[in-house]
């Protein structure tokens, strides 16, 4: 069974600006997102890493490397296919303003007919994320691997995992610092074990997780 730890990167200067950053270059943690990252550092002190991937945005290679700090060696991965989603012509608009958008409404209530105007499309994004997942849990077959990336992407993973259209994608609530599990059996299919955890200890199971039934009677 493979543990995948579902990251997002800690709090940006444009997160507390409400601004969709997209993939702009150099947008780092604020203040408050060093401290959401040095947190998972403890939070996640007891979970056995065998790999952590992040996207190549600086706030999520600045997230990652805040998390492992005093630890021993954990091989540290970039993969290009959790990077943000491509928002186009949205990047680094005010949410407040995209709002007032046509196409905010089809974003929010049917996410898989989306491209953003000289963007990508939700759906490719999900795409690219989930074969990012199946490829590492793949390559860590009885590892837990941490993946820190972006809010949108975790919530299509997540989606994914819950099997859940992709339409039902903004149900999902995944906050700066934010922690999410899923187990992947062996030849089964996802448990997601929690989403949005943004404080306390983060424990992963050491046998496979339970396929029948919840608990006890």
């Amino acid at each position: 069974m493979t543990v995948v730890l579902l990251v997002r990167h800690g709090r940006t200067g444009a997160n507390a600006r409400g601004i969709l950053a997209g993939r702009a270059p150099g947008v780092a943690l604020d203040g408050t997102g060093r401290k959401q990252a040095r947190a998972l550092a403890g939070r996640l002190r007891a979970v056995p890493l065998t790999a952590v991937v992040h996207s190549p945005l600086e706030r999520c290679a600045e997230t990652a490397a805040l998390m492992l700090d005093g630890r021993g060696e954990v091989p540290l991965h970039v993969d290009d296919r959790l990077v943000e989603c491509d928002y186009g012509d949205w990047s680094g608009r005010p949410l407040a303003e995209l709002a007032r958008e046509p196409l905010w409404a089809t974003v929010q209530a049917q996410p898989s007919a989306v491209r953003f105007p000289g963007g990508e499309a939700m759906l490719a994004m999900a795409k690219r994320a989930v074969a990012s997942v199946g490829d590492w849990v793949r390559r860590e077959p009885a590892g837990t691997v941490a993946m820190v990336t972006h809010g949108d992407v975790i919530k299509a993973i997540l989606s994914d995992a819950l099997g859940q259209p992709f339409d039902a994608f903004q149900r999902i609530a995944v906050s700066p610092g934010s922690v999410s599990v899923v187990a992947y059996p062996r030849d089964q299919r996802p448990v997601v074990l929690g989403i949005n955890a943004t404080a306390g200890r983060v424990r992963v199971p050491q046998a496979p997780a339970p396929t029948v039934g919840g608990g006890a009677a």
